[in-house]
């Protein structure tokens, strides 16, 4: 007996069935490419002002570095020895470039200034006598309106005189200046009084190197 093989399943339109597959496989697919569009253009925006925002905040921070290192403070490199041991050469100091617009220079601060002698940019100095008082040395000491000064920090090294004339009396609008590393110092000895203007700030901080990080 021969067998049936042309027994087959109920008949379904193989047309249709591709129509709708494709017709919901095509659909997604244009949504998808329109979602995906508008996200590259948000993304795109959004970097845009991000970019900006980022060029604005450098911008800003810039000026405002310039500003604080023209009038509120600037570090400094050291490079000679005339502060040792309190200042060792290529340390770095930040001076206050604030703080004589509200007071005047007191004995016993640390000053950047103008050198007088034009030999370098600045110097670093320790500013020993005011306006109106009367400097002298004597015997490896310094003498100020008649009393000998107490200065730990030149650790028991002589100060000599220069070439300038003693007894002073210091002129108003002035300082002395001298360094703590006495014998091995170019200051108000060589130079005599200098002018309270040529005062570039007071150091506050020795900032460089981090083992050395102290105020002054």
């Amino acid at each position: 007996m021969t067998e049936n093989t042309d027994t087959a399943a109920p008949y379904e339109p193989e047309s249709d069935a591709v129509v709708d597959v494709v017709a919901s496989a095509q659909m997604p697919a244009e949504a998808s490419v329109a979602e995906v569009g508008s996200t590259e253009d948000a993304e795109h925006q959004s970097f845009g002002r991000w970019l900006l925002e980022l060029v604005v905040m450098v911008a800003i921070a810039f000026a405002l570095a310039t500003v604080v290192r023209a009038y509120v403070v600037q570090p400094y490199v050291i490079p000679s020895g005339s502060m040792i041991p309190t200042i060792e050469i290529q340390e770095r100091v930040l001076a206050n470039k604030f703080i004589y617009r509200f007071e005047k220079p007191k004995p016993g601060d640390i000053v950047v200034l103008d050198d007088p002698t034009g030999s370098v940019p600045t110097l670093i100095k320790r500013v020993v006598a005011v306006e109106g008082q009367t400097i002298d040395i004597e015997d490896g000491s310094v003498i100020v309106d008649g009393k000998r000064l107490d200065e730990p920090y030149t650790h028991g090294k002589r100060t000599e005189p220069g070439p300038v004339p003693l007894p002073l009396t210091i002129p108003k609008g002035y300082v002395w200046v001298m360094g703590d590393n006495r014998p091995n110092s170019s200051d108000s000895r060589v130079f005599g009084p200098v002018p309270m203007r040529s005062i570039h700030g007071k150091a506050v901080l020795r900032i460089w190197p981090l083992s050395r990080i102290a105020p002054l």
